[in-house]
């Protein structure tokens, strides 16, 4: 038992030598890992250290050169500031010069103007002295003229201002009718020689059209075709086109009866298809009617563009272009509208440059002037004024505007443009042969020109001559003197144009004469 305890006491006695060996191998290894850590730590430190040392030296370079930039920016900013300050100072010091020298200027102005308002003054004093003395002398030499003459300085007044009127009315009178003879002798030769120069050189064309259409026919067989059974044809062709169609025995034809020739042709136009196609019934009217119509609408934008193209004329906006082109299917007395409208405008444009005036906007002005006539829609505005609005609407000069409104007077004439086209359209209206009139109406024109003029006091006889361009009136001279007759001329003639409507113009002459007649024995 001892010597077990003995063992055991040895055992653990060896153990805790070998534990405390242990202990300080670990301490020994665990000094030397400390010493080779510090040795690391101080060399990452001197590392760190050298870093720092560079990174703190770049920084400083950085900041210097930032510094110097930012220095040398203020610098910049410092002088430009200084710049402006010295210019502004400079200008300041050169207005302060000027406003002294304005200064200066002024003072002496000013003492010139008190010395000249002084001398001013004395002379108003001297001058009243002067208006009150010659008032004496005058009112004493008036009383000495009202002493010797026996009249008033009013009635004396009075009587010379009314021999210097009389005096002054004959003279002026004498002289108006002597510019006013002249005037008349050189005005109407030169007008003479205008129109008569602006008719020969424009070749005319007569073009009458009716408001009947013929249509031929090949065979009188087509005619039942184009009745129809029952009549369903010819009442489907008179409902989509607005004609009256008449078949009669006429040999191979029928007549097309309406006052729109522009329904007249689509209604001819539709026949010949249809008669050329050979299929006739209500439906294929119907689609050949429309096909027509708009084959129409686009043949009468081609005429006027085709129009404004002959004439020359630029700029016309496409409404307008479309109304001229309508007026190939209107005709006015018998005269076809567009033909007497190129005809104007041709006449115009001699008539401008004979005259001086711009020859193309007169053109454009006469081939403008009747587009009233060609309204799509039924109106109670008269054609003229009715155009001048059209061309207002779409942007025309206010010459040629004034010029449409006025060819027939129904507005003041502001423009030479707007007599031109009121001239020329006489002139093609008036034309031999150009408008046809029923001879019953023609007549009772005629009549009524007579019948204005015999209403009138003192008129013995008249006459409608000239075709009822001039009416001739002859008066009694006993009572209607020579400046009556003047006055009953202008009398007449302002009743027929209120009351009458008439082409053209109509002359009113009043012949006046005195006839001593003796017998000897």
């Amino acid at each position: 038992m001892e010597h077990t305890a003995l063992l055991f006491i040895v055992g653990v006695i060896a153990l805790a030598i070998g534990f405390l060996a242990a202990k300080l191998l670990e301490r020994n290894n665990a000094s030397k890992l400390i010493q080779r850590a510090k040795k690391s730590a101080q060399g990452i430190l001197k590392e760190a250290k050298s870093e720092g040392e560079a990174l703190k030296k770049d920084k400083i370079l950085q900041a210097k050169e930032k510094f110097i930039e930012l220095k040398s920016e203020h610098e910049k900013v410092i002088l430009s500031r200084d710049k402006k300050i010295s210019e502004s100072e400079k200008r300041v010091r050169d207005k302060e010069s000027q406003v002294s020298s304005e200064l200066s200027r002024n003072k002496k102005l000013n003492q010139s103007l008190e010395d000249k308002l002084k001398d001013y003054d004395k002379r108003l004093e001297y001058v009243d002295k002067k208006t009150a003395e010659a008032e004496k002398m005058h009112a004493s030499s008036v009383k000495q003229l009202e002493v010797i003459s026996g009249l008033s300085a009013e009635e004396a007044k009075s009587q010379l201002v009314e021999t210097l009127k009389d005096q002054a009315k004959t003279d002026a009178m004498a002289h108006i009718q002597t510019a006013m003879e002249e005037a008349k002798m050189t005005a109407e030769q030169e007008a003479k020689k205008i129109i008569i120069n602006t008719i020969q050189r424009i070749g005319t064309e007569e073009a009458v059209e009716n408001c009947v259409s013929v249509f031929n026919l090949e065979s009188d067989d087509v005619k039942g075709r184009i009745i129809g059974r029952e009549g369903r044809n010819i009442r489907a062709i008179e409902a989509a086109t607005g004609v009256e169609i008449i078949v009669d025995d006429t040999p191979e034809a029928i007549i097309l009866s309406c006052f729109d020739s522009v329904r007249r042709e689509v209604a001819r136009l539709s026949l010949h298809k249809l008669v050329t196609d050979g299929r006739i019934h209500p439906a294929r009217i119907e689609e050949v009617v429309n096909k027509t119509t708009k084959q129409i609408e686009q043949e009468i934008v081609e005429v006027g563009k085709r129009t404004v193209i002959d004439l020359g004329i630029h700029g016309l906006h496409p409404e307008l272009i479309k109304a001229v082109g309508r007026m190939k299917y209107r005709s006015s007395y018998g005269q076809n509208l567009l033909q007497h409208s190129r005809e104007v405008a041709k006449l115009c444009s001699v008539m401008a440059a004979e005259l001086g005036v711009n020859a193309k906007l007169a053109r454009r002005a006469g081939l403008l002037h009747d587009i009233g006539k060609v309204p799509e829609t039924d109106t109670e505005t008269p054609h003229a004024i009715l155009g001048m609005q059209w061309a207002e609407k779409y942007g025309e000069k206010p010459e040629v505007c004034n010029a449409i409104g006025a060819h027939h007077d129904e507005i003041e004439m502001t423009s030479l443009l707007s007599p031109i086209v009121q001239v020329c359209d006489a002139i093609s209206g008036a034309r031999p042969g150009a408008r046809r009139q029923v001879l019953d109406s023609y007549i009772q024109r005629l009549k009524d020109l007579e019948d204005i003029a015999f209403g009138f006091q003192g008129v013995q006889k008249a006459y409608a001559i000239q075709a009822g361009r001039e009416l001739r009136v002859i008066v009694e001279s006993e009572k209607v003197s020579d400046d009556k007759a003047g006055a009953l001329s202008f009398e007449i003639s302002q009743k027929i144009q209120t009351d009458m409507t008439y082409p053209g113009q109509v002359k009113v002459t009043v012949i006046r004469e005195t006839r001593a007649v003796n017998i000897a024995k």
